[in-house]
């Protein structure tokens, strides 16, 4: 009987067929802070539409890659203005 499972010629591999690749997009592992995920989920959960939290945290990153968003340096300058200008009226 134990001739009948000869598993001497298997070959290891996936049991499970490869997930086809959506065209354009790279699947990755990455490790991100709880609570960064949190609140994109929670964006995710209030948004009118059905975009999911990874479409919104590629949203956000292509906004940063292409300068829309803004910088820290440029925030803090309108705000200190804005303390300024409220402070001297």
């Amino acid at each position: 009987m134990k001739s009948f499972y000869n598993f001497s010629k298997g070959k290891r591999g996936s049991v499970l067929p490869p997930e086809s690749e959506t065209e354009g997009k790279t699947r990755i592992t990455i490790r991100l802070d709880k609570d960064i995920v949190d609140r994109f989920f929670e964006m995710a959960e209030q948004s009118d539409s059905a975009t999911g939290y990874q479409t919104l945290i590629n949203a956000a990153l292509r906004e940063y890659l292409e300068g829309k968003s803004p910088r820290f340096e440029d925030t803090l300058r309108r705000i200190i203005r804005e303390e300024l200008k409220s402070s001297a009226a």
